[in-house]
């Protein structure tokens, strides 16, 4: 029996075993796999393992998915957590080439994947507020956003945390440094029933630009403050 024979249920349980890599490279087999591969209901479930992965077309973005993991360990997200304003000409470079893919990535998943219910992201330092306000604005079923050692996440996420995440059920800000006491305080007065875990977070050091008008950075911090 040729694997083609199959009914589309069986084809899609065969396919829900292979990981993204390999689904790709059966539906380049023949037009009936390929419509298979496309078809939503493979896919209520992502998980990335770096920001490289982000930029390949071997998935599916649908309003099927349900579940959206990032989660990036490598050298790199240190560089990434260091302040702008501290970086080296070297490791300015290094984020300039990844620094937009999680934003735009999410950008997409905001057009795309209204009924998303989960979303986790790891080591993902250049993701910004702005860009988790218009996720939570989106998609308004989302019931649980796990951050992990965010470090361009602060107050401000938290804020559209209580003005849009209605369903949210569950909200972790884990070594987000530029988070703080007081911002967590007011979201647990404003969300009671929100389950809010900040480890390690508002115990942490936040960035603060450097003072004096001959400190490096002195110029962004005056840009920053009018």
């Amino acid at each position: 029996m040729h694997i083609t024979q199959l009914n589309r249920e069986c084809l899609l349980h065969l396919f829900s075993f292979l990981d993204k890599d390999s689904r790709k490279n059966l539906a380049r087999t023949c037009p009936q796999l390929q419509d298979v591969f496309e078809d939503p209901a493979l896919w209520p479930l992502l998980h990335f393992r770096s920001l490289t992965e982000l930029k390949k077309d071997n998935f599916l973005l649908s309003p099927a998915l349900r579940s959206l993991s990032i989660c990036w360990h490598s050298s790199r997200v240190q560089v990434c957590s260091i302040e702008d304003w501290l970086k080296s000409a070297l490791q300015r470079n290094i984020c300039s080439r990844h620094e937009s893919l999680v934003n735009d990535f999410l950008l997409q998943v905001c057009d795309r994947c209204p009924n998303l219910a989960s979303v986790t992201l790891s080591g993902c330092g250049h993701v910004t507020d702005d860009c988790l306000a218009r996720l939570l604005r989106c998609c308004p079923r989302l019931r649980a956003l796990h951050l992990e050692n965010c470090a361009r996440v602060t107050n401000r996420t938290l804020t559209a945390v209580a003005a849009h995440g209605r369903a949210l059920q569950t909200l972790h800000v884990d070594f987000c440094r530029n988070v703080s006491a007081a911002g967590l305080r007011r979201l647990s007065a404003a969300c009671p029933r929100l389950t809010l875990r900040a480890e390690h977070s508002a115990a942490m050091i936040p960035d603060q630009l450097p003072r004096g008008p001959h400190a490096p950075g002195a110029a962004l911090r005056k840009l920053l403050l009018r």
